[in-house]
């Protein structure tokens, strides 16, 4: 399956990711999110980018509902290594990419605390659909377990 991206629209990039992103540096979480910061696989460059931060069974993990989209790119090129943001606080993490057939758990969890707000990328699958549906989406939308360094 070619890798599956949707890129974000003028107003999420520029509006209303820079306002989560800015009240998270601020110290308040927005539903549970994080500014990832991860190193740019061209430049090396430190790059951030809003993400929601789910905690599972004592777990956490990070989806990328819009696909395999440039932060999972730069996690995947950094070796997992990546820096979640809240406030002033910095925790570094080694990231662990699920396979898409282990992931359908967590995507449905992810899907029970934010498919408000991201149930749009998932094609009609949603918290309540079969885990044959939620399989069946699992490759577009990566999933990644963390573990503080």
């Amino acid at each position: 399956m070619a890798d599956h991206y949707r890129a974000p629209g003028w107003f999420t990039r520029n509006v209303a990711n820079r306002a989560v992103a800015g009240l998270t540096r601020a110290g308040v979480s927005v539903l549970g999110s994080r500014v990832l910061e991860v190193r740019g696989r061209s430049s090396g460059e430190p790059r951030r980018t809003p993400v929601n931060l789910l905690t599972l069974d004592g777990r956490q993990y990070l989806v990328s509902a819009r696909g395999h989209g440039q932060w999972v790119r730069n996690v995947r090129a950094a070796g997992g290594d990546l820096t979640l943001l809240r406030g002033r606080g910095r925790t570094r993490y080694l990231a662990s990419e699920v396979a898409p057939d282990d992931s359908v758990d967590v995507l449905r969890a992810y899907l029970a605390r934010w498919k408000a707000e991201v149930g749009v990328f998932f094609e009609g699958v949603g918290p309540t659909s079969s885990d044959e549906q939620i399989r069946r989406i699992a490759p577009r939308h990566p999933v990644f377990a963390l573990t503080p360094r």
